[in-house]
C-alpha cells in the first residue's frame, strides 16, 4: 500500500507545495504571493484562508483530491521548545500558534494550513522538527546573566533530516554517530549531534553565532546596547537589524551569495573580505561544537543553500578537516523532510508526538 502525503511550507512571501507518493515526489509548486496581495492582511494568522484557497485551487488545477491524501505536513512555527520528532497537530499547537503566543511568523501558518485541509482528507496532520526543537545539554543552556537563559532555535528540520540521511549511506543509526552540521542559508546554525540530540547551537535567529546573508550573528552586547541607546531604535528596527538586514546585506546590500562571489570575481576587495568573514565565523563555530564531545567527532556536514558554492565549502574544509571529514550535502529540501517525518509515522518506524 502507498501513502499520498501532501507537504505545506509557508513563507513570507511564498507558500511551497509537495505532493509525494511515499517518497517518491509526484508534484511540487512555488505559491508566489506579491507584496500588494498580503499588505491587505493585518496579521501573519489573517493570511489562512488566502493561502488555503491558493492551494486547494492548485490542487483542483492538477486533478488531485484532498481525500486522496494518507496525510498532510506542515513546517512547524514558533511553539514552545519540544524535543525533536513528527507531532500530530492538535488543539494546544493550533492555539499557541493562531494567537502567536511564542512569535510571529509565516511557518505558523504550516499546521494551522495542514490541519484544515487535513480535515477535508479526513487524514491526520502532522508538523516535523520545528524550529524550536530543543535538546541542548543543561551546561549549554547558561549565560552570565541568569534572566537570560540560552534558546536553542535553529534549523532543526534540515539538519535533522540531512543528518538522517547521511547516516543512512553509512549503513549506520544517526543515534550512533557523532556529527557536526552547519546549515548554511539566508541564516546559518552549527550544531552538535550527539547520539541522536543537538546538546549545542547557537540560535540562529536573536543574535548569536556566525553572521549571514541576512542576520548579524554575535555582535559585541556593549556595543550593540550603546547603538541601541542613541539611535533611539525601536523593537521591530533592532529585530531587523539582528535577522533581515544584518550580515552580507547590511555590509554589501545583497543577502545573493552568488552575487557577492560574482563581485569577488570582478576584483572587488570589500566583497571578498566580507565574504571571508563569513567563512572564517562559520569555521569557528564549527570548531566550538565539537567541545561539548571533546573533540570526537565522526563526521562534518555542511547543508542548505549556500553549501553549493565550492569557494565557500573548500575554504571551510581548509578550515575545519583536522577535526573530522567533512561531507558536503548542499540544499535545503524542506518539503522532502516533511515528508520523511510523516512517511516514518505512517509506516510505524516511529510514533508521532504530543504536543502539550
Amino acid at each position: 500500500m502507498s501513502f499520498k502525503i501532501l507537504a505545506i511550507n509557508p513563507g513570507s512571501t511564498s507558500t511551497k507545495i509537495a505532493v509525494y507518493e511515499d517518497l517518491n515526489e509526484v508534484k511540487t509548486q512555488n505559491l508566489s504571493h506579491s507584496s500588494a496581495e498580503l499588505e491587505q492582511f493585518p496579521t501573519i494568522i489573517d493570511q489562512f484562508e488566502y493561502r488555503l484557497e491558493k492551494i486547494l485551487d492548485f490542487l483542483a488545477s492538477q486533478h488531485i483530491k484532498p481525500e486522496d491524501f494518507a496525510a498532510v505536513v506542515g513546517r512547524g512555527g514558533l511553539l514552545k521548545p519540544v524535543v525533536s520528532g513528527t507531532y500530530a497537530v492538535n488543539a494546544p499547537m493550533l492555539d499557541d500558534l493562531k494567537h502567536s503566543r511564542y512569535g510571529a511568523h509565516a511557518s505558523n501558518l504550516g499546521a494551522i494550513l495542514a490541519s484544515r485541509i487535513a480535515e477535508l482528507a479526513d487524514c491526520p496532520a502532522y508538523i516535523v522538527d520545528p524550529v524550536v526543537v530543543d535538546e541542548l545539554d543543561p551546561v549549554a543552556r547558561i549565560t552570565g546573566r541568569p534572566e537570560l537563559e540560552k534558546k536553542s532555535i535553529f534549523h532543526a528540520l534540515n539538519q535533522k533530516a540531512v543528518a538522517k540521511r547521511f547516516a543512512k549511506t553509512l549503513n549506520k543509526p544517526y543515534e550512533e554517530l557523532t556529527l557536526i552540521v552547519a546549515h548554511l542559508g539566508g541564516g546559518i546554525s552549527v550544531g552538535c549531534h550527539k547520539q541522536g540530540r543537538v546538546v549545542e547551537v547557537n540560535n540562529a535567529l536573536d543574535g548569536e553565532g556566525p553572521f549571514s546573508p541576512e542576520r548579524a550573528g554575535t555582535v559585541q552586547a556593549g556595543q550593540f546596547a550603546t547603538e541601541i541607546l542613541s539611535s533611539g531604535l525601536s523593537r521591530e528596527s533592532i529585530a531587523k537589524m539582528l535577522a533581515g538586514r544584518g550580515g552580507l546585506v547590511a555590509h554589501l546590500g545583497t543577502n545573493d551569495a552568488r552575487e557577492v562571489e560574482k563581485r569577488i570575481g570582478e576584483g572587488d576587495k570589500e566583497a571578498e573580505l566580507v565574504y571571508q568573514a563569513m567563512i572564517y565565523q562559520v569555521a569557528r563555530y564549527i570548531a566550538a561544537a565539537a567541545v561539548p564531545v571533546s573533540g570526537k567527532v565522526d563526521y562534518i556536514v555542511l547543508t542548505g543553500g549556500i553549501a553549493y558554492s565550492k569557494l565557500l565549502t573548500d575554504k571551510l574544509k581548509e578550515y575545519v578537516h583536522f577535526i573530522a571529514p567533512v561531507q558536503v550535502i548542499p540544499g535545503e529540501n524542506e518539503l522532502q523532510a516533511l515528508v520523511e517525518g510523516a512517511y516514518r509515522v505512517l509506516v510505524n518506524e516511529e510514533s508521532s508526538k504530543e504536543y502539550k
